[in-house]
């Protein structure tokens, strides 16, 4: 099995229910061990839009990194993702930031995640589930990042897929 570590977000319609959905979703084709922090977020780039809710979720797979891509479309399509403007409102995103011991760049995925050192919003909620998280340009504690605009939110908090059935 291999650890993967997961970004969700949602903007539009039921925050909260598509996060949780995908959460849920993702459980059909992989083991979902950790969630994080759920984290209201100022939209980076694209166009003017409502703010977003985010998290982190890692898994234990045996899906290759394509077949897991494919997984999280699935999902987002499931949520009525719709890609009409890069970097614009949606229903459900569902990245893939980094899968242990998987390093590449090819037209469809890039491992780990191109921006990922960059973005708050990802690397705050990543260390609530692992605090030891590192990407190549080092540990992500250790990161210069502007967290403005990422502020927990302690009156949401999102279930593994098991307790989410209750």
């Amino acid at each position: 099995m291999t650890r993967a570590v997961l970004a969700v977000g949602s903007n539009l319609g039921d925050r909260m229910g598509h996060l949780q959905g995908a959460i849920d979703s993702l459980a059909s084709g992989v083991d979902v061990v950790a969630v994080s922090g759920v984290y209201e977020t100022a939209p980076v780039g694209g166009p003017d839009q409502d703010d977003f809710l985010n998290a982190v979720v890692i898994v234990e797979t045996s899906l290759t990194p394509h077949d897991l891509l494919a997984l999280c479309q699935r999902v987002e399509a499931d949520h009525d993702r719709v890609r009409e403007v890069r970097w614009g409102p949606r229903t459900l995103d569902v990245d893939i930031i980094a899968m242990e011991g998987e390093a590449f760049d090819d037209a469809d995925l890039t491992l780990p995640h191109p921006r990922a050192h960059e973005r708050a919003f990802v690397c705050v909620p990543w260390l609530d589930v692992d605090p030891g998280a590192s990407l190549p340009q080092g540990p992500i504690a250790s990161l210069a990042l502007d967290r403005g605009g990422v502020v927990r939110r302690s009156d949401l908090a999102l279930a593994l897929p098991e307790e989410s059935q209750r």
